[in-house]
């Protein structure tokens, strides 16, 4: 991901799974409200703030690796999209 124009935002994070990765990019954005509301003590947010906040990024994609071709495979931020929002409804469940 990259937070701003600015390449020295840019930063790599490394999961085992890609349910790990949506819960990464889920606690990045819980982590982004809680230092923006200090003195909130239960933070709620929908899909759309999320997307919002994915969509704010400069940049943001996710490279998947494929055992059956043995690489990894790039998905963009529509993708990712789509992969949190199948998330937390699992876990809404």
């Amino acid at each position: 991901m990259q937070t701003s124009q600015n390449r020295s935002t840019r930063t790599f994070m490394d999961y085992s799974s890609v349910t790990q990765a949506m819960d990464g990019i889920c606690g990045l954005y819980e982590r982004k409200l809680k230092e923006l509301n200090p003195a909130t003590r239960n933070i709620t947010y929908d899909i759309a703030d999320l997307y919002n906040f994915i969509d704010g990024l400069a940049d943001m994609s996710a490279l998947v690796y494929d055992h059956s071709i043995q690489a990894y495979l790039p998905y963009d931020r529509q993708w990712i999209k789509q992969k949190v929002f199948q998330h937390l409804k699992k876990l809404a469940h």
